[in-house]
Parts: structure tokens; sequence; C-alpha cells
């Protein structure tokens, strides 16, 4: 195995900028999910992926283990891999040991976090035909790098594992599967995985378990701010909200103050107001149907070629050919 890593320098340049946009902008404050997943988040987000609540991560994993065979099938020899937010890359063995049976591979693995792209690249070292070269960017820079990399006659099979695309607003996350599209030839693969409906119950307790995982989780974000921005928050005075929007079939991450408070943060030099009761907006994650996305891949210029449900936690991964 070659392990390479391929770095664009300062990829969390932006976060300073991004803390100052989303908490000083009027009405509604928000900060980017992206900037969960720092040393102490990744760690955190692998123990709820192992909450019973959580079963998202284990329907995922279901399906790539019994169907990895019948995936990498349905596209050509030879393929080259690129994954969006690889994590550990736990649930990628299943696709890049099911294609070593036929051919060497060779993995991006793409992450801005480089805690999980080191777990990933340690997590793939002992699978003898894959050569890794993870690049440490945001989705499409490193998609564009990887694309660039790859040889004449090789197809490109994208990975979006997990529910990351419900993360985005629908209309912005169609607009990101326009321009992964753009990046691909025709021929080529996205294995994208999506969140299905299911009962508000389910989907709420998997965003607020019982031990307070994921509100350490969603708390950290301030921590991150705190440590890495001189920021002056006091966890003890927020308070970690999920929500389900009935309107827009997604269930929201927010952190609320708990108390009328003014933070300071002291590398942007901003002093920001909070109101009782006022929140912080984290994270979204969209919930969608079977059909739903069959149609949102062929708005994007992709057809889906194959879907593979799991039964016991409603979650879909599709097979979208550009």
């Amino acid at each position: 195995m070659r392990t390479e890593r391929l770095s664009a320098g300062p990829v969390m340049a932006g976060f300073a900028e991004d803390v100052r946009a989303g908490l000083c902008r009027a009405g509604q404050k928000e900060l980017p999910s992206k900037y969960f997943y720092d040393e102490v988040g990744s760690g955190l987000f692998e123990v709820i992926c192992t909450l019973p609540q959580y079963g998202l991560t284990r329907a995922d994993e279901r399906i790539l283990r019994r169907h990895a065979m019948d995936i990498v099938s349905r596209l050509p020899s030879p393929v080259v891999v690129a994954e969006l937010g690889s994590g550990s890359g736990r649930k990628t063995r299943f696709i890049l040991e099911a294609l070593c049976r036929r051919q060497a591979v060779t993995y991006h693995p793409i992450e801005i976090s480089p805690t999980a792209l080191e777990r990933c690249e340690r997590e793939m070292s002992d699978i003898a035909m894959v050569s890794v070269v993870g690049f440490e960017r945001p989705y499409l820079d490193g998609l564009l790098a990887a694309a660039a990399r790859r040889r004449d006659g090789e197809c490109m099979m994208v990975l979006f594992l997990g529910s990351t695309i419900g993360n985005f607003d629908r209309l912005a996350g169609e607009r990101f599967l326009a321009q992964v599209r753009s990046m691909l030839r025709p021929g080529d693969a996205l294995l994208l995985g999506t969140d299905l409906m299911k009962p508000r119950p389910v989907m709420l307790a998997a965003y607020d378990d019982e031990l307070g995982v994921t509100a350490a989780f969603n708390l950290n974000l301030l921590s991150r701010i705190n440590r890495e921005l001189d920021g002056g928050f006091d966890l003890s005075q927020f308070a970690h909200l999920a929500v389900f929007n009935e309107a827009e079939r997604r269930i929201e991450m927010h952190l609320s103050s708990r108390i009328a408070q003014t933070v300071r943060i002291g590398v942007l030099d901003e002093e920001i107001s909070f109101a009782a009761d006022e929140t912080i907006w984290t994270e979204n994650s969209h919930k969608y149907t079977a059909e739903e996305v069959v149609e949102m891949a062929a708005r994007n210029g992709f057809c889906c070629d194959a879907q593979w449900i799991d039964q016991e936690w409603p979650f879909a991964q599709n097979l979208l050919i550009a």
C-alpha cells in the first residue's frame, strides 16, 4: 500500500471568517456543520455511530457488506475510487475489498479533518492492493484534484456515504450533485447514501440520545471556538436542542442559550450577544423518500442504475451513473 497526503495548505483558515459570519449576522445565528469534525468531534461522532438510537451507520454498513460485490460488478474496470468525507473509512472497506478481487485500486479519501484522514489511512493499511492518496481539502476541491490524476480509460467511482447529502438544504444539495456531475465523465458513478423518512420519535431519538453523546458533539463546536479562536463560551449556559421540521422534512440541531448573555471571541475581537432561548443553528439532516432520490438524480445529470434499501432502518444506497 502507498499512502500519500496531498494538502492544499491551511484548509481550516476559513474557520474564523465563518464563525464571524455566522454569529454576527442579523436574525438566526448559524455555524457550519463541517466544523464539528476536529479531533474531539471526530472521536465523538465515532461513538454516536455505535449508539442504539443511531441506526443510520449500521444500516449503511449492512447494505455495503451485503451488496458490495453487486455494486462494483456494475462498473467497468479499471475503477479509481474517490470518497467525499471518508471519516474513518470503516464502511469503505467493503467496496475496496470487493474491487480488489479483480484489480489493484487507487483510493482518494477527501477530508477537511486531518484526524479523520489519518484514521482512514490506518484503516486501509492492511489492504494489500490499495494505494491511498488522501486530499486534505473541501469536497469539491478534493474531487477536482482526484479527477485530474486519473488515467485515460479509468472509470471514477465517487462515494458519498452516510447521509451527508442531507446536511445540505434541498436546493443546495441538488446544486452540489450538479457540481459533482460536472467533474465526471459519462459512465462514471456516484454511490450516494440517503437517510429515508421514518417515524418522528425514531428520528428525534437518533439526534438526542439519553447518554448525551450527541449533545457533547454539538457543544464541542463551542469548545472548538474557545480553543482555536480564544472564545469565552461557558458550555453550561448552552443546551443541545434537536427538533423535527415537518415542512422541510429535516432534523435540525441547535445550541440554545439558557440565559441572556454576551460572549467574547478574542481572535475575532467581537462580543456576541444572546437572548435567553436564542439558538445557534448547527446542522440539518434532511430525510428523503426512495422515489425522491431517483428524481433528484435525474434532474442533475445522473441515472439511478440501482438502489438498495435497508429494511431494519430505512436507508438507501443509490448507484447513480453519469
